[in-house]
Formats: structure tokens, C-alpha cells, sequence
């Protein structure tokens, strides 16, 4: 197992370029079962979640070709149904969270799918009902095995249908998207996640043949089609690193420009770590941070505490939610953090107050942060990342600390950021990749 040593309070400079966006590279790697033809994809990242993606799609059969560190060319003619029931599958399947996008595609084009209940991040309850809700809309039936943790789904005739999903989740619209493209008929979603990556999805497939309409709103209308054909595909970048990567420049004192970051495409973000008074200018599609001694907080119109909290798409992501409550250690000024959707993600916090920072965990859900305004900084400690975003707020508190920082279980961390301690040590980082010893 290896840990990350980091030698923290250098002040970084420099260029970075985010990587291509996990959360839709997720959703557009599955959705190639749809279709016998090539689909080739660009700006891949190479992190573990994809990776193993690609890997499970390769064992059910997608011929799979590389054609650059970041572009590969996806072929699934020949699939093999019955890789299903292998034990292999069980463990791959059940290793990624990511693996219930299958579902959707392999329901739409083969009538049949299974899944061992997907792992990924320990951040709290994540229930996949509107997944299965959707897909018995849609005329599927599923059995789940509690004992052996593992969903078997039959669709031999998918019709389409009107639903209202019981929430906006990214994920189950996006398979639900995926199972209605060919099914007989015209599906309506209503409430239907609207995220970029979402839309992005979308676009593809109408590139592919598929009829969908309402990309960008609430409210999709999908006539399904016979069969879809093969395409070209590029993933936006990640906003989950361009956010983050500001909150770093913010919290390490530091003069960065993040390239090509879609800027239309991030929403609220950048508003909201302007309220932690984070100074940025847009150039063109960058973004540049200047170096700053100090930020503050902004507070309510009526002077009241500010508050951040995540929401469905247009809204503010959960999967930043750590990292601006890590940045508003260092701020002037208090903001109570509120994260609705996980009622673990903020259990990291123990290692923030064990590096100095003034934290209240109010319950699961919610924190108040006390700025120390950079007049106390944090200091070096041992901590483990228990996920992806808690593991990069934590190694942003440690590039902020003084003294040394190590940091195990940084496999979670690479689960979602690719080559993160070789790009920021190009920056002017001093992080060093360990054997741990515990």
C-alpha cells in the first residue's frame, strides 16, 4: 500500500490542465454496449475507477484499442452474456461503483443484465432505487439476492413510458437514458438529472441515432430507435479538479492559471468559491488565481453567517463540499457547511481539527467552520483518506500545513484524480509517493 509524504507551505506556480471528467467518462464508456459499432472517446482520464471500467468491458467482451494515453476505441460486437454469472464479474463488478451503468445499455440492446451491489466510496448510504424504478417503468423485472448481494434484471420488451423519477439522480437518469433509447416507444422523464455530464451523454447518443430532446432541462422526451451506430466523442474537463484546484491556490497562497476548463459548462462553482473570497479573472477558457495573503467569507445580505450547501444540478455538487470546507479553513471569516445527500462525507473533519483547524461538527451532516485567516497555520500530521474527495481536501490541508504531512489509503484518492502528485510537484509541490509502513 502505498501512502503520499508531503512536505508542506510551499507556495506553487504555474499552468495545470484538468483532467477529463470522471463522472462522465462513467456514463459514456457504458453507453458504447449500445451499439455493434466503433465509438471512439478522447480526454479519457487514467484513474482507477475508469480503468477498471474499461477493464470490465473488456471481459465482457468490447474489443477495446488505445489509441493515445487519453483516446481509445471501443468495438462491442461480440458480448458475452454469460460472463454474468461468473464469480470474476461478482468481484469486478462489485470492486466499482461505476458498474451499475451497464445496466441501462445491456437491458436496451440484450433484454438482460446483471450486477453485484456496487462498492466505491464509503460516504454513506447510496440507494440505487431510482435506477430499478425506472427500468420497472420501463416494463423490467429484477430480483435481488440480499444474500449473495446481487441484482438479476429481465427485459426482453422494453416500452417506453411517462415517469417521474423519485429523485434527480446523475447516474439514474443517465442508465435509465441508456435502457430507454431502444425501447419501443416514447419514454418522458420527469425530473430528470440536468447536469453537463448528463448532457453530454445525451448528445452523444442523438449522435448515434437516438432521439432525445430536453437536453439541458428537467424535463426529457426519448422516442426510441431500432439500433444506434457508432461515433467520436470528447469528455469535457473535470469541475470537481478545477474546484479543487482553486481551493489549492487559495489555501497554498499560490499564483495558478487552470487551462481549458469549459468554462460555461461549471455552473455555480466559481461563484460559489468567490464567496469564500477567492480572487479569480476568467481568461478566455482559463481560469487564473492570483496569488492571495488572505480571503474572506462572505456573509448573508443581512449579516448573517453564510451557509453552502450542495443540490442537485444547477445547483452546487457534493463532490466539492469537502474541498471548500478544507479552503474555508484558512479564510477569514465563519460559513456553516451543510452536505445534504451522504451522511458520512463529513467524518474526515477529525483529521482537520487534529491539524489545528476550528471545526464544530454539528451533526452528520453539518459543520461550522472558523476561519484562522491564515494566522495559524495547520500543522503536519499522519491521516488516511476514507474517499475520493475527503483525500484530496486532506492532501490540500497538508500542502497548507507546516512540517509533514503522510498520508495512506491514497488509492482513494486515485480512484478520481489522475497523476495528481506528479501535476502538482510541477507546480512547485513537494509531495513524495512511500511504501507505508503500517
Amino acid at each position: 500500500m502505498n501512502a503520499f509524504e508531503i512536505i508542506g507551505g510551499k507556495s506553487l506556480k504555474g499552468d495545470i490542465i484538468p483532467q477529463g471528467a470522471k463522472n462522465e467518462a462513467l456514463q459514456i464508456l457504458s453507453a458504447v454496449l449500445l451499439t455493434e459499432e466503433k465509438i471512439t472517446v478522447s480526454n479519457i482520464p487514467d484513474i482507477k475507477d475508469v480503468n477498471k471500467l474499461i477493464e470490465l468491458l473488456k471481459d465482457l467482451g468490447v474489443t477495446v484499442e488505445r489509441l493515445s494515453p487519453d483516446t481509445y476505441a471501443f468495438q462491442a460486437s461480440h458480448i458475452d452474456t454469460g460472463y454474468f454469472q461468473s464469480d470474476a464479474f461478482k468481484t469486478k463488478g462489485g470492486g466499482l461503483r461505476g458498474s451499475i451503468m451497464i445496466v441501462g445499455p445491456l437491458l436496451a440492446r440484450f433484454g438482460k443484465a446483471a450486477i453485484p451491489k456496487p462498492g466505491g466510496d464509503k460516504i454513506g448510504r447510496r440507494r440505487l432505487d431510482t435506477h430499478f424504478l425506472g427500468f420497472e417503468k420501463l416494463g423490467a423485472k429484477f430480483h435481488y439476492d440480499a444474500d449473495k448481494s446481487f441484482f438479476q434484471v429481465d427485459a426482453s420488451n422494453l416500452q417506453g413510458t411517462y415517469m417521474l423519477l423519485d429523485e434527480a439522480s446523475v447516474t439514474g437518469t443517465a442508465n435509465i437514458v441508456m435502457a430507454a433509447v431502444l425501447a419501443k416507444g416514447t419514454t418522458t422523464i420527469y425530473n430528470a438529472a440536468c447536469e453537463p455530464y448528463l448532457q453530454q451523454l445525451c448528445k452523444m447518443l442523438n449522435r448515434m441515432g437516438a432521439r432525445i430532446t430536453g437536453i439541458g432541462s428537467n424535463l426529457l422526451t426519448i422516442e426510441g430507435v431500432e439500433s444506434l451506430g457508432g461515433t467520436e466523442h470528447r469528455l469535457l474537463p473535470d469541475m470537481i479538479e478545477v474546484g479543487s484546484f482553486m481551493g489549492m491556490a487559495a489555501m497554498t497562497g499560490s499564483e495558478i492559471t487552470i487551462k481549458d476548463v469549459h468554462y460555461e459548462e461549471l455552473g455555480i462553482i466559481p461563484s460559489v468559491f468567490a464567496r469564500l473570497g477567492i480572487q479569480f479573472e476568467r481568461r478566455n477558457d482559463d481560469i487564473y488565481i492570483p496569488a492571495q495573503d488572505s480571503y474572506e467569507i462572505d456573509t448573508f445580505i443581512d449579516g448573517s453567517i453564510l451557509t453552502i450547501a450542495d443540490s442537485p444540478w444547477p445547483g452546487f455538487t457534493p463532490d466539492l463540499i469537502s474541498i471548500i470546507l478544507v479552503v474555508a479553513t484558512q479564510a477569514r471569516g465563519n460559513v456553516l457547511i451543510h452536505q445534504k445527500m451522504f451522511e458520512s462525507r463529513l467524518f474526515f473533519v477529525d483529521k482537520l481539527i487534529d491539524m489545528g483547524a476550528q471545526i464544530i461538527l454539528s451533526d452528520p451532516h453539518r459543520a461550522v467552520v472558523m476561519g484562522l485567516n491564515k494566522s495559524v497555520k495547520l500543522r503536519g500530521i499522519e491521516m488516511t483518506s476514507p474517499d475520493i474527495r475527503a483525500g484530496v481536501a486532506l492532501l490540500i490541508a497538508a500542502l497548507s500545513a507546516q512540517g509533514k504531512s503522510t498520508i495512506y489509503n491514497i488509492e482513494q484518492i486515485e480512484r478520481g484524480y489522475q497523476h495528481i502528485e506528479t501535476r502538482l510537484n510541477a507546480l512547485g509541490a513537494d509531495i513524495k509517493r512511500v511504501e507505508a509502513t503500517f
